[in-house]
């Protein structure tokens, strides 16, 4: 399992895990969150999400809706599966869904919240914000109805 890291050295550093196989998504990403107080990890496939886990203890992990090999629900699953089991340590997650349409997937990922692409760094700032405070952020049409 490889992944990549722009990581910091600081006592109050937020480490965010990111899985997607985009580099757009990827540059986004690690662009909106680049900070002295925040490491970005990345890996490229569902698969390498649990051991990344293990390896960074993220506070906070942010899905590709389609991420290499297994999609970003389904990897939602699994680790909220692995979390119960208590095989990792409980973390927020949110995923980015493609389009408005996907939010009904993203109900049953578990996920804490989604964002629709096209995202822009202030809605991923605060939408990490808000999840590592314990709040969702569920945009999208469906979401708005519940």
């Amino acid at each position: 399992m490889g992944y990549q890291a722009r990581a910091v050295a600081s006592r109050n550093v937020t480490t965010v895990l990111v899985a997607t196989d985009s580099e757009r998504v990827w540059d986004l990403v690690d662009g909106a969150l680049a900070s002295d107080d925040t490491s970005v990890y990345r890996v490229r496939a569902g698969r390498d999400v649990a051991v990344a886990c293990r390896r960074v203890k993220p506070d906070v992990v942010v899905l590709d809706l389609q991420i290499g090999n297994s999609g970003g629900v389904a990897t939602s699953l699994w680790l909220r599966q692995e979390q119960e089991m208590d095989r990792l340590d409980e973390f927020p997650i949110l995923l980015l869904v493609d389009r408005e349409a996907d939010v009904f997937t993203a109900q049953i990922s578990r996920a804490d919240g989604w964002l629709v692409k096209p995202i822009d760094s202030l809605r991923l700032k605060r939408s990490i914000r808000a999840a590592l405070s314990g709040d969702a952020v569920r945009e999208g049409e469906v979401a708005r109805q519940a």
